[in-house]
């Protein structure tokens, strides 16, 4: 042991520790009511979120010398963690997992999420209207992989061909983070570019037979064959190295991703990136420009907000698909009456993608269940609008693919309370009549008084004092 570990503080040691296993990312080190970040992270962190930068004592020894820091309340997680993220960082949270009440030496601490630019479910670092794409590139003898995932929603794509088809994938889906391989990034930026925020993966997580087993394994299955992905052997490789990278940064429920598709590139018009510039689709050629979407972007959810900006950054190239959407709009167009019985609807719907995710996560609150409710009850009236047109097949048929769920939507609305609170391990969750314990530890919380001259009656009368 050097000599500066032997005249650190043992919580100061404890972070050395727990840094080294996170060399890139800025630690936040919960610290009582606070996250702390210390060092080169406490510079960073104090110029991106404008908080004190101010200095800890490492230990009462002359030659252990104070170390920068800058932190903030607990609480304010959800604010500042955003800010870190925008800007490119990847930030590990390292949380208590114990309580300090219950033990007399040094609390136990560990990293619980590290969380990415393309690997969030926080609501505050995700844009509600834009899928948050996490790719990976994996470059072949003579083709690109490329994988692209949004953890928040399940979607996951996977695609192969020249390295300019690859850049105008790369240029519509805006990824907000790309993985490849260690070594490769002037091979990237060569290519692809330099806008996006980066990283570089260890061999063995692209390795082919590491990633075939991790998606193999992910879907519960001997090979890949029912994806139609068997003859995109780079792109596999790109899709099982996601993968990994969600296990390495903690993000081990993923239950919720249950299908790989494949990106056909015959449907689709295929855009380079002075294109989508010029004709300002996406974004403006100056910052703050208004750009086609935000014209015509009148979608009532953000999933609909999301669909849209992959319709424009993905022209359909067939005739078929783009008849079945005007076929819609036409229906929707000769009948209001039920245009606005589909729009009245889809307002209590909401983000139901982005909270079934967070059902397979664990991640979701009470609040969030009571709406996933709400939301089941609002597909039947739009299920009931789209079979009652007989004349629309296409829309007719989106109506029999809806499933009400009613089984979910009624055990929910059976045993929730009609208002739960929005953050879990609160009281009031339940309805009453769903467990009698729970129900009487319920009254004796609210009612002590009464509960203790009723089990003082009930001993006077059993023993007789």
């Amino acid at each position: 042991m050097s000599k500066v570990n032997e005249i650190e503080t043992p919580m100061m040691k404890q972070f050395r520790e727990i840094k080294q296993q996170y060399p890139d990312a800025v630690l936040l080190f919960r610290c009582g009511d606070f996250y702390e970040t210390y060092a080169e992270d406490a510079v960073r962190a104090s110029k991106i979120l404008n908080i004190t930068l101010t200095h800890r004592s490492n230990g009462a020894s002359k030659e252990a010398k104070a170390l920068e820091m800058a932190g903030f309340p607990f609480h304010a997680l959800d604010t500042y963690l955003p800010k870190l993220v925008r800007a490119g960082l990847r930030v590990a949270i390292c949380d208590q997992l114990e309580d300090p009440k219950l033990t007399k030496k040094l609390v136990k601490r560990g990293v619980t999420e590290l969380v990415t630019p393309g690997v969030s479910y926080s609501e505050t670092t995700l844009q509600q209207r834009e899928n948050t794409w996490l790719a990976c590139i994996q470059w072949g003898k003579h083709t690109v992989g490329v994988a692209f995932l949004d953890i928040s929603t399940g979607e996951y794509l996977v695609a192969e061909g020249t390295a300019d088809y690859v850049d105008k994938l790369l240029v519509n889906f805006a990824p907000k983070e790309v993985l490849f391989l260690r070594g490769k990034k002037r091979d990237f930026e060569e290519q692809f570019g330099n806008k996006y925020f980066t990283f570089e993966l260890d061999d063995w997580m692209m390795s082919p037979t590491a990633t075939q087993e991790r998606l193999t394994k992910q879907y519960n299955v001997q090979n890949l064959k029912g994806f139609g992905v068997e003859n995109l052997p780079q792109g596999v490789i790109a899709a099982g190295a996601i993968l990994h990278y969600l296990d390495a940064t903690q993000h081990l429920q993923t239950g919720h991703i249950q299908h790989l598709s494949r990106i056909e590139e015959d449907k689709y018009v295929w855009m380079d990136r002075f294109t989508i510039r010029n004709l300002e689709l996406l974004s403006g050629q100056r910052e703050n420009s208004t750009t086609l979407y935000d014209i015509i972007d009148r979608t009532i959810t953000p999933m609909g907000g999301r669909l849209l900006h992959r319709w424009l950054a993905f022209p359909l190239k067939e005739a078929r698909p783009i008849r079945n959407r005007q076929m819609v709009v036409e229906y929707l167009f000769r009948h209001p009456e039920h245009r606005e019985i589909i729009r009245e609807n889809l307002q209590q719907i909401q983000d139901m993608e982005r909270i079934v995710s967070k059902v397979s996560t664990g991640r979701i609150t009470p609040r969030e269940i009571r709406q996933l409710s709400r939301a089941l009850q609002a597909i039947t009236p739009i299920k009931e609008v789209c079979q009652q047109a007989i004349d629309n097949p296409y829309l007719h048929l989106l109506g029999e693919q809806l499933s009400l769920c009613t089984e979910l939507r009624e055990r929910i609305e059976r045993e929730l309370v009609p208002d739960p609170p929005a953050v879990q391990g609160r009281p009031n969750i339940f309805a009453r009549g769903i467990d009698a314990q729970l129900d009487e530890l319920r009254d004796i919380q609210t009612n002590g008084k009464n509960y203790l001259l009723q089990l003082q009656q009930r001993e006077v009368e059993a023993t007789g004092i």
